[in-house]
């Protein structure tokens, strides 16, 4: 970690049983300050209870974890007072205008009358819910709801902060205004634990990701790591001749070519090693290049590859 900095989120050897089902088997996760963390998998693989002993809720049954520098078994309190969490049903009480739900969370907070209200109403004009304020939360849209949702989570001002799958159900519209919420969490140094199945979002949004499987994570890293670890990348390159087409071919061995756009693809990953050798072999042979593109598989491949079926979305579920 970045200057030898305890993560935000530590995790050894985390296992969770429920009955004879392993839920969770042998979880090791590190996640750094100030940044987001996606957690994919399909449903039943096991993000919820992750986030679950994380967040205190529920005990692991062997295992250490740490977050925000305290340990969840021996000082749930300061795990408690560190973080925020937000799950995919809204903790809003419809009864409740957003105001009133958005007080209550500083009352539980113990903020004292006047940083009560200051807080509030900054997190209101945070999150473009002023106008709506004073209606109750029961005529508020999906968008609207998590959005007061993640404003009462944030009343607090929490270190890290767990998302189990926070935009489910939402349109593409709110969706996108809930990842921009995101982005400016993180901007401000708030560590973002995410579950998702949708896998635009975790692509879009994390600095790293974990695919958990049968309760074992099968792959971890960055989403552009992830990508190269799957096969069917390719360099996509396009010459000013026909001349040059045919030499780049013989010289490269072409896996596939368009003679009329004067276009051939190579295998590659896409890495800064294999495209330097790629345009050496180009240059050391005489042959100019107008035009290059980096072809990698998506994370629905990476998927679909490390888990054997395919995602939610893919399958139209």
């Amino acid at each position: 970690m970045n200057g030898g900095q305890e993560p935000a989120i530590l995790v050894s050897g985390l296992c969770k049983s429920y009955g004879q089902t392993l839920v969770l088997d042998d979880i090791d996760l590190a996640v750094a300050g100030g940044t987001v963390f996606a957690l994919l998998g399909p449903n039943g693989a096991g993000k919820t209870t992750i986030v679950r002993i994380l967040s205190t809720l529920i005990p692991a049954d062997t295992g250490e974890a740490r977050v925000a520098g305290h340990d969840v078994l021996g000082d749930p309190d300061g795990v408690r007072a560190a973080i925020g969490v937000t799950g995919q049903f809204s903790a809003v009480d419809d009864l409740l205008t957003g105001e009133e739900n958005m007080r209550l969370m500083a009352d539980l907070h113990h903020l004292g009358s006047v940083e009560g209200r200051a807080r509030v109403a900054e997190l209101l004009g945070r999150f473009d819910l002023v106008d709506a304020a004073r209606r109750p939360a029961s005529t508020y849209s999906g968008g609207m709801r998590r959005r007061l949702d993640l404003a009462m989570t944030l009343v607090g001002s929490p270190q890290v902060i767990f998302l189990d799958e926070p935009t489910t159900g939402l349109d593409p519209r709110s969706r996108r205004t809930m990842w921009d919420s995101i982005r400016e969490l993180v901007a401000d140094r708030v560590t973002i634990f995410l579950t998702t199945q949708y896998l635009d979002e975790a692509d879009h949004l994390a600095d790293r990701i974990a695919v958990l499987d049968h309760g074992r994570i099968v792959a971890e890293g960055t989403p552009d790591e992830l990508k190269r670890r799957v096969p069917g990348g390719h360099v996509r390159l396009q010459f000013g001749s026909q001349q040059a087409l045919e030499a780049a071919a013989r010289l490269l061995g072409a896996s596939s070519r368009d003679d009329d756009r004067l276009v051939i693809q190579v295998p590659g990953d896409g890495g800064v090693p294999s495209l330097r050798r790629l345009l050496d072999q180009l240059d050391d042979a005489d042959v100019e290049v107008d035009q290059l593109s980096i072809h990698t598989p998506d994370l629905d491949d990476v998927f679909f590859a490390v888990t054997g079926h395919p995602t939610a979305e893919q399958a139209g579920l």
